[in-house]
């Protein structure tokens, strides 16, 4: 079995270690001998999606936000159709963010979204910044990571990936973080996100996986010793189990 995992402007929406994502992907898939493949994509590429790859887009500040802008739009109708027919997406922080319908920077200016996802950012003063610790009131899961943004995200309708223990989440406000939306979860959690929510990177391989392959049925067991440590130890360190 194999993979593609399509990873949006890696030279600009990279912050806060968001490549470890991908390498979180590649260490459990290599270690499930599923082959790989990275396709980077550059602005001005050409694109060709197809159910069973996975997207990722990861976070930038506002000058990097607005130099992708333009060619994401240009891409609006590949990436809305993949979503709609339930291809897997990872979106973080600012990649999150452009997949809702504007971004209000703090100087006033509005960077429009590509009107996928029924969710609007406004940059605030306050910047929520510290580790971030939420539970998934569906799965029972809990996932740890750290935000870094100035960003208030309103998800509206949409169900979010977690309600907050620890940390601001969307907006500092109500308590939330991220969206889950068909097979795409978005979030400002990173850290980065994969590497220490084992639970979250083999979901997006068995749902690709699910959808590319007839026959696939689940993945196999995989030694997690060192993923379970690394959250677990935030998890001691704010008393929660």
């Amino acid at each position: 079995m194999e993979i593609t995992i399509h990873h949006f402007y890696p030279n600009l929406l990279n912050t806060y270690g968001d490549i470890g994502n991908i390498l979180a992907l590649k260490k459990r898939c290599k270690d499930r001998n599923i082959d790989v493949n990275i396709n980077n994509i550059k602005i001005g590429d050409d694109i060709s999606l197809n159910i069973g790859d996975i997207v990722f887009i990861g976070g930038g500040q506002d000058f990097e936000q607005s130099l992708v802008v333009d060619d994401l739009l240009s891409k609006k109708e590949i990436l809305k159709n993949f979503i709609e027919d339930n291809g897997c997406v990872l979106a973080i922080c600012g990649g999150y963010q452009l997949l809702g319908k504007s971004y209000t920077t703090q100087n006033g200016d509005i960077i429009e979204g590509l009107d996928i996802l029924n969710i609007y950012t406004v940059a605030s003063e306050v910047r929520k910044t510290g580790n971030i610790i939420i539970k998934n009131e569906e799965t029972g899961e809990t996932y740890v990571g750290f935000e870094n943004h100035s960003g208030n995200t309103y998800i509206n309708d949409h169900t979010p990936l977690g309600k907050c223990l620890i940390g601001f989440g969307n907006n500092g406000e109500d308590s939330y973080e991220g969206v889950t939306y068909k097979n795409t979860i978005c979030t400002y959690m990173h850290g980065p996100l994969l590497p220490k929510n084992r639970e979250l990177t083999d979901r997006l391989i068995s749902n690709c996986l699910k959808l590319k392959y007839e026959d696939f049925i689940e993945l196999d067991d995989i030694d997690s010793t060192y993923e379970d440590n690394c959250k677990n130890s935030l998890l001691n360190r704010f008393d929660i189990k």
